[in-house]
C-alpha cells in the first residue's frame, strides 16, 4: 500500500472518529448535536418516522447521501451488510426490516464509530445486529454469506474501489444484490476537476464517474447494474442509487 493511500485512509478515519466524538462528547439541552453537513447529506434524507424510531445519537451521526435501506427493498429473514456503518443508523433500520429471523451487520474501521453504533444498538434494543471492525476492501465475513449489501456514501471514500466491488461480490450469496447510495461524478469530469469541487473526506474527490461505477461493478461480476442520480451535491456530482445483482450461477 502506497504512502499516499495510507495517508488518505488515515485522513478518512480521523474525520469519522471526530464525527463520532462530536456526537458523544456531550449532548446539548435538546439531545445530541448533529454533525454539521449541508442539505445534500445527513439525517434529513430519512423520513421523520424513521428518524423518530431510532436513538438520537444514531440520527445525529448520520453522514450519508441517501437512504440505502429504502433502496435495497429489504425483506424479512435476509442477512444484510452495511459497508461503512458509522453510528449505525442504516444497520438499525435494516434490522427492523429483516426482523428476528434476519440479521444486520455493520462494518467500520473506526473504533469511535463502532463504540457509538454498539451503544445505539443497545439503546434501540436491537438483538439481530452485529458490528465488525475492518475495512470495506477486506470484509471479515465468509463467501456467499450475505443476501444484501448496502452502503451510504462510503464507497467513494475507498482507496481501492475494485477491491470493494470484488469483496462485495465474494460475500454475497448467488442471487444476492446491492442497494447503495453514493456520490457519482458526471462522465465529463476528470479526476482533477472532481478534486477541485471538494475534498476526499467530503465524498467528492474520490467519486467514480457513472461509467466507471458501472464498469467497475461489471468487472467484478455483477449484472443488472443501474446507477441512477437522485440529487446534485456539487457541480457535476450527483447522489445516486446503485443497484446490481450477483448472478445465480456464481
Amino acid at each position: 500500500m502506497s504512502e499516499q493511500t495510507v495517508d488518505l485512509r488515515e485522513t478518512v478515519r480521523a474525520r469519522y472518529a471526530a464525527a463520532a466524538t462530536a456526537v458523544t462528547a456531550g449532548p446539548g439541552c435538546c439531545g445530541p448535536q448533529a454533525v454539521e453537513v449541508d442539505e445534500s447529506f445527513g439525517a434529513g434524507l430519512y423520513d421523520t418516522t424513521e428518524r423518530d424510531e431510532l436513538p438520537a445519537e444514531a440520527v445525529a451521526a448520520s453522514l450519508g447521501c441517501g437512504n440505502p435501506t429504502a433502496v435495497a427493498e429489504l425483506r424479512a429473514g435476509e442477512r444484510v451488510l452495511d459497508l461503512g456503518s458509522g453510528g449505525g443508523i442504516d444497520v438499525l433500520l435494516s434490522a427492523r426490516r429483516v426482523g428476528e429471523t434476519g440479521k444486520a451487520y455493520g462494518l467500520d474501521m473506526t473504533e469511535e464509530m463502532l463504540a457509538l453504533a454498539r451503544a445505539n444498538a443497545a439503546k434501540a434494543g436491537a438483538t439481530n445486529v452485529e458490528f465488525l471492525k475492518g475495512t470495506i476492501e477486506t470484509i471479515p465475513l465468509p463467501a456467499d454469506s450475505i443476501d444484501v449489501v448496502i452502503s451510504n456514501c462510503v464507497i467513494n471514500l475507498s482507496v481501492d474501489k475494485p477491491a470493494v466491488f470484488a469483496e462485495t461480490f465474494r460475500v454475497l450469496r448467488p442471487g444476492g444484490r446491492i442497494g447503495v447510495t453514493d456520490v457519482v461524478a458526471e462522465d465529463h469530469l476528470t479526476p482533477a476537476q472532481r478534486a477541485e469541487r471538494g475534498g476526499y473526506v467530503e465524498c467528492i474527490a474520490g467519486a467514480l464517474s457513472f461509467t466507471e461505477y458501472r464498469d467497475g461493478l461489471a468487472a467484478a461480476g455483477f449484472t443488472d447494474v443501474e446507477v441512477t442520480p437522485t440529487h446534485q451535491v456539487a457541480d457535476g456530482l450527483q447522489s445516486a442509487i446503485v443497484r446490481a445483482i450477483k448472478p445465480e450461477n456464481h
